[in-house]
């Protein structure tokens, strides 16, 4: 099947990117369909560039599906960052309807996670540049 303009837009779009932060729902202990999709829409594009997870879902806090994801991302040559920022549903404090996590709790998570998206997205693009990724 041919890709619609939407996909194509979006494969051109993570093929300009050096890094991503992939944000995911945990839906029966993985991921939805949709993000598959979405993922699946490209493919070396991908390739020798960093991928790092923020996560949401209830007491798990959505790391199933960053496990699961982590299989997929390996498949498509990234370099998936072992921090993540997971979200707990049930410690969010709860205001005007909307999910609303405590700042200061995850501060340090999302520092951690940025800090490490950076470092990797320049040390491979420099790898990139010197020497092209073949799998």
């Amino acid at each position: 099947a041919r890709p619609t303009p939407a996909m194509a837009g979006f494969a051109r779009r993570i093929a300009a990117a050096e890094a991503y932060v992939v944000v995911t729902p945990e839906y029966n202990r993985s991921f939805p369909a949709s993000l598959k999709q979405a993922i699946d829409c490209a493919y070396d594009e991908w390739r020798a560039k960093p991928v790092g997870f923020v996560s949401y879902g209830y007491r798990a806090a959505g790391r199933y599906a960053v496990e699961q994801l982590r299989g997929v991302f390996t498949e498509l040559h990234t370099a998936t960052l072992r921090d993540a920022v997971c979200l707990d549903l049930l410690e969010a404090r709860v205001a005007d309807g909307g999910f609303r996590p405590d700042p200061e709790r995850y501060a340090h998570a999302v520092t951690t996670l940025l800090d490490e998206l950076v470092w990797w997205g320049l040390a491979l693009r420099d790898g990139r540049r010197a020497r092209p990724y073949c799998a």
